[in-house]
């Protein structure tokens, strides 16, 4: 699905998007790599987070990339980076899918590995687990995804916004987010964000 089929709807803002806490993150060494781990907790059940995961019309809500595919099941796919009207395809692969538990997939060069547990009242606590070359874009990562989860949030809660993708996040408190993801990572701040 492309950006023109997406639902239009309010756009969320520096105070609406990043006005939350921060999710639970840290980084781990992975060979050569590196690994971030973020955590946040959605007060919806697995089975909903799952097909906001892994549905090509859900996915392309939400995420910074549209899928040609469901990642329900194992096998290749191209997942499409979205900045504005630039496309970047990027050729995929899901490792392991386990309904409604566990998506392992690659990502161009990255790996993703998101876990879903139920959580206290029927809610989910979902684990990414986003493995990278260059341990400067965790907190570059970190801040994006924060913004996209805060999408998939209202989107769960039946709030009908745009996702924000590409360049549109610095308009959605990213630079706040990156410095301050950055300083739980024990990593730099400051105007090295691009």
């Amino acid at each position: 699905m492309n950006c023109d089929a997406v639902v239009k709807g309010p756009t969320m803002n520096n105070q609406t998007a990043a006005g939350g806490a921060l999710a639970d993150v840290h980084c781990e060494p992975s060979g050569r790599r590196w690994t971030l781990v973020l955590a946040r907790d959605l007060p919806h059940p697995p089975r909903a987070v799952w097909t906001a995961l892994t549905e090509p019309a859900r996915l392309s809500r939400w995420a910074p990339y549209d899928a040609d595919r469901d990642l329900s099941g194992t096998g290749g796919a191209v997942l499409t980076m979205v900045d504005g009207d630039e496309r970047h395809d990027l050729d995929a692969e899901v490792l392991r899918a386990e309904p409604p538990a566990l998506l392992v997939h690659t990502w161009g060069e990255d790996s993703l590995r998101w876990e879903l547990v139920p959580s206290a009242g029927a809610g989910t606590r979902l684990t990414l687990r986003h493995t990278m070359a260059d341990r400067d874009w965790l907190p570059k990562v970190a801040a994006g995804w924060h913004l996209c989860l805060d999408v998939l949030a209202r989107l769960l809660d039946g709030e009908p916004v745009q996702a924000i993708r590409g360049r549109d996040a610095k308009a959605h408190g990213w630079a706040g987010l990156h410095d301050a993801y950055a300083v739980e990572l024990g990593l730099p701040t400051g105007p090295d964000r691009e």
